[in-house]
């Protein structure tokens, strides 16, 4: 019982998958930006970190999973706060595009996805200060 258990857990932890990803992206992005790679082979090569962060995210829900039920409480808090201002960043961007360009060297969606974890940040932040 022991042994499965700790088997069970070894599974649902997303560090290697997750520095495997970051990994991978980096040198993705690296290597696009050399612009050493060409034509359709770019999108086949932008597409190469999809399965290692597919991994991460089945990982990361089996973590949730195995999660006691105040952890699950702090966990959904902390994405009921990122998940907000992740739609009034968009919103606001959205609208001052419209109002004036923006400069996709600053504001593409590669900008933009960095956001989204400092707000999950804020978010368990704010539910463990309330939780623990």
């Amino acid at each position: 019982m022991i042994a499965a258990s700790s088997t069970r857990g070894s599974h649902a932890n997303p560090g290697l998958p997750f520095f495997l990803w970051a990994g991978s992206y980096v040198a993705v992005r690296v290597t696009l930006e050399s612009e050493r790679v060409a034509g359709g082979a770019r999108v086949a090569l932008a597409l190469l970190p999809l399965p290692v962060f597919l991994w991460t995210l089945v990982a990361l829900v089996r973590g949730v999973r195995e999660m006691d039920e105040l952890e699950r409480r702090i966990q959904l808090e902390a994405l009921s706060v990122a998940f907000p201002l992740t739609l009034v960043l968009l919103m606001t961007l959205g609208l001052v595009e419209v109002a004036r360009p923006l400069d996709p060297g600053n504001w593409s969606f590669r900008h933009l996805w960095p956001f989204l974890l400092v707000f999950y940040a804020i978010g368990l932040l704010i539910a463990r200060k309330r939780y623990l």
